[in-house]
This record gives C-alpha cells, structure tokens and sequence, in this order.
C-alpha cells in the first residue's frame, strides 16, 4: 500500500524475513523465536510455513475465552492507531515539493530549538525528535525545518478522529495524531478489528492524506507495542494466544513507565527481557520496585485492564520555555519559575481547571538534555511549592538548564463531575497521567519524555520553540 507522503517501505530490523508485495498490499512474516506463529504486516497472524495468498483475515469477533490477565473473562479487542511523522506528514501532503527532501518540523537552530518530528529521509540521517535543532543540521546539512503549523494539524486531527468515532464510541485520544479504540462491541467489517485496523488506515490515508499504523490486540499496552512494530504505514495484530510469547521477547524497556533510570536498574539486576522480569516473583520486585514493582509483573505477563477511556481528554496543564542562554544558578532558575507559574494559573483558569488540579510538577530539561520531573500532591499553584521542587530536581545533577516547565495534573474522576477540558482548546492538549506514584514526591531524574504509554515519538508541541507553548502532551511520531 503506498504511502502518500513518500514514506520508504522499511525491512523489519528484528531478523524477520519479508515477503513479496502481493497486488492486496504489502506483507512482512515476524520469526519471534518464542512463539508458535508468526505476525505479519498489514494481515491477520499467519503460519510461518504459510504463503501469503490472500489478505482478508476471518472475523475475530470476541469470544469468552482465558485473557492474557488469566481470567475467563471476556476478550477485548482493542486497536491503537499512530500517525507516521504527523506534523511533517501534514506539510508534506500540504507541499508535494517536500516529498524525497529531509524535513523537520521545529524550532531555529539559532534559537536554540528542538525538533519536534521528522520525516523518514530526515530519520536515515540520525535525526529524531527531541534533538536539538543545530545538531540536527549537523547531522543532516541539507535538513529543512519548518515552524510547527498548529491549527492546520488540529484541523486535520479532527478528520482523523471523527474516522475513528465511525467505527466505536470508545475512542481515547492520546494526542493529535494518536488514539486507542475498543472495538470489541462494533458490527463494522464484521466484528474483526484487522478488518476495521485496515479499512481505517485506508480512510485516513484517502481522506486526510497522511499515514496511520495500527496495533491490534488484547489489551492496550500490546496494542500500543504492535503499532510500533511495523512503523512506518504498517498493521501489527497479535491475537490473545500469542500475547505471552509476543511479550515474552520484548525487552523491558518497552514497558510503560520504564525509563533510563529504571531500565539501568533492572539491567544490574540481570533483567534485560520481559522473560528475564517474569522469573522474579511479585513479592520481590515490590520490595526492589515498591508499588511500580506490581505494575512490572502485570505488564511482563502481558496484564493490562485499562480500559479505553472515551471521556478522557486531557491529564495536564502546563507551560514551559526553553532559554537561548541556559540557567546557571538555582537564583535564575527560580525568577524563572516566577514568571512561570502566573501563565500557568492564566491558563488553568482558561480550560476551566481550577477545581480538577491534583498535582503540580516541575519539569527541568538540563544542557546535556537529560531530564527530571518532580512532582507532588497539591489542589492549587504556588509558587514557593513550585520552586521547593525545583530545588530538589536540581541537587540531582549539577548542571545548567536548558528548559523549564511547571504544570499541572488533572484528576479525572473529578474531571467527570465536573466536565471534560477539550483536547483541542487553543492552548490544550491531550495525554496520559505519569505511572504509579509511590511518594507525595516523585522524583523521575534522568527519565526520557515517556508517558504511561512508553510513549517516545514526537516531541510535544512545547518543545520546538523558545516562547512559552501549551503543551500537546507527546503526540508520537
């Protein structure tokens, strides 16, 4: 299936042997050495002795049968769909000159900016998102980036969303650009979530001229890693017998809310596998882990009972700056966070959070770009709370600054009695909370910019420029 964008078909990278394009569609076979079959692109699951001769899959209508949480519960089947490079697919369907050239979608080199995506020639030469904008031109001289065009990508998240809403009520934004759905209840495309995975990448891609891939599965945490398998325009499924397998080989930082600093630690542990993980028992990793321990042991048995939260919106409010000059001193990093806090009240007040805060957190991106968060439980702003907490995520490396963020958590129980703040207010965004907390102060030094989805693509709207941003809360790439 071309793309429209110019993305390349990418080989799989796993030691997986690829098959011919048929005239359906394109078609990869997955060895995953643990499992009794393999998983193909843009197809259901096919033996590893099977020719591909046919793409249409039988229907997966849900069936009680054992879950991956070993219950005989009712199987979901859920679908987590991510656009390719958003931003920069948007302006490249926008501008077709752009197709075959690098391009990046951030801020000035000179000013200090940040790519916040990056098209698939961008990405052959070392560029990703999250790197600063000079070193991006260094590794690729011929690299355009251009300015980040918010109404026109919330324009065409909206099409893209309502796609979705076709299908299922049960749509959870992530994002702009990411979504899961429950489609376990619909009639469409006969009940068999491949089925509705393929016919809306197809929509999307006609409609809206940009690529989505698409994870299919038992639970979201699989989904969210099968929608990754295939990236660039590809369709991952793994049906509920292959879940342990598939789980099994992933390594332990595919699990959500494993970091730098938490996957160091599993490492000096021996654990480099979610097979490795699974060896250790419940009791011993909440002693290593405290209550993160437990959500270890679910997620490496490929144990996920969230549900898709159709009336979820948003988790956060924030606003952060990155500085031309960097921040030497606590001195200047608190005046800074002076000047903060105020535009965070202005815009809480704005989308109507007021009463839904829960927490307030202090983002801090050091000169080496590594990053630490800290956050405690709080139902209103204040400065001097903002600025203990900067203190404490200072003492964790003493290095300049590089960005500031302060911001809010919102409660979402409370959020329901009281009302949803839209994903696509002006200055709002959309994502998923931080995983478990184990202290009223939560220190994540030295973690990379993941959500409770693991999610590390696309950097967050506020990120790619020096002005202050609302953040849109890691769409991924």
């Amino acid at each position: 299936m071309a793309s429209p964008v110019g993305l390349p078909d990418r080989g799989c990278n796993r030691g997986c042997s690829s098959l011919a394009p048929q005239a359906s569609g394109k078609f990869r076979v997955c060895n995953l050495r643990s499992g009794p079959r393999a998983l193909s692109r843009d197809n259901a699951v096919l033996p590893r002795t099977a020719t591909v001769s046919s793409p249409a899959p039988a229907p997966d209508s849900a069936v009680p049968t054992v879950s991956a949480a070993g219950t005989g519960a009712f199987v979901r089947k859920i679908i987590h769909l991510d656009c390719d490079c958003f931003y920069a697919s948007v302006e490249m369907r926008d501008d077709p000159s752009l197709l075959g050239r690098p391009l990046a979608v951030g801020g000035r080199p000179d000013r200090r900016g940040v790519i916040a995506t990056c098209n698939y020639d961008a990405r052959r030469y070392g560029v990703h998102s999250a790197m600063s904008s000079a070193l991006a031109m260094r590794k690729c001289p011929d690299l355009l980036i251009l300015p980040p065009s918010m109404d026109k990508y919330r324009i065409a998240s909206r099409a893209i969303m309502e796609i979705y809403r076709d299908y299922t009520p049960e749509v959870e934004p992530l994002s702009l650009d990411e979504a899961y759905l429950d489609v376990s209840r619909t009639g469409r495309c006969h009940g068999s979530a491949t089925l509705i995975a393929r016919e809306i990448r197809a929509r999307v891609r006609d409609t809206v001229g940009v690529t989505v891939s698409a994870g299919v599965a038992p639970n979201k945490f699989v989904a969210k890693i099968a929608s990754d398998w295939n990236k660039p325009d590809g369709l991952f499924v793994v049906r509920p017998h292959e879940v342990d397998a598939f789980v099994a080989a992933l390594p332990v930082r595919k699990l959500f809310g494993v970091g730098r600093v938490t996957a160091g630690r599993l490492e000096r542990l021996g654990i480099e596998t979610c097979a490795q993980l699974r060896e250790w028992s419940l009791f011993d990793l909440h002693r290593e882990f405290g209550a993160f321990g437990r959500r270890l042991h679910e997620l490496s048995h490929g144990i996920d009972e969230r549900r898709v939260r159709a009336d979820r919106e948003r988790k956060s409010v924030s606003v952060e700056t990155t500085y031309v000059h960097d921040l030497a001193t606590l001195e200047q990093c608190a005046a800074e966070m002076r000047r903060l806090v105020p535009q965070l009240d202005a815009r809480i007040e704005r989308a109507g959070a007021r009463r839904l805060v829960r927490k307030l957190y202090v983002k801090i991106r050091f000169a080496d770009f590594q990053r630490t968060t800290v956050e405690c439980v709080a139902d209103a702003t204040d400065v001097e709370t903002a600025i203990a907490l900067l203190a404490r995520g200072l003492m964790r490396r003493p290095q300049a600054v590089r960005l500031l963020g302060v911001g809010v958590r919102v409660d979402e129980d409370t959020a329901e009695r009281h009302g949803q703040i839209a994903l696509f207010d002006d200055e709002a965004g959309a994502g998923e909370a931080a995983a478990d907390v184990r202290d009223d102060v939560v220190d994540t030094a030295d973690e990379s910019d993941v959500t409770d989805d693991g999610n590390q693509g696309e950097a967050p709207a506020d990120i790619v420029d020096t002005g202050d941003h609302a953040r849109e809360n890691g769409g991924s790439a």
